[in-house]
């Protein structure tokens, strides 16, 4: 009495394999999209980062995450003492320094 004609057939009621195939085939796409243009690159930056931060020794000049620049004077696995200026240091998680200045291209503070 209530139970529409499209809803009382029974033969059409369930879901052929291609027919599921052919619905979930965007959703692929789309993951496989998102893997590739997202997910990898970010993955491969972290990774490069990580491997930068590791590689910090002595001398390194080093911007850490509050924008602070300065010369690392010692390094252990988990800090790095950072001297800002002249007789002014700070320790330093080394996993919240930002990048490794390339001496070769970094220009003087007071220019």
């Amino acid at each position: 009495m209530f139970i529409t004609p499209a809803f009382a057939q029974t033969e059409g009621g369930q879901a052929s394999g291609a027919g599921i195939l052919v619905q979930m085939a965007p959703l692929v796409l789309i993951f496989v999209v998102f893997y590739f243009l997202l997910i990898r690159p970010q993955q491969k930056k972290m990774k490069a980062h990580k491997a930068k931060i590791d590689a910090v020794k002595k001398g390194d000049q080093v911007v850490t995450g509050g924008g602070l620049v300065g010369k690392v004077v010692r390094v252990d696995d988990i800090y790095a003492d950072v001297e800002l200026a002249p007789g002014m240091k700070v320790k330093a998680i080394k996993a919240t320094l930002t990048d490794v200045i390339d001496p070769m291209t970094a220009k003087p503070a007071n220019d």
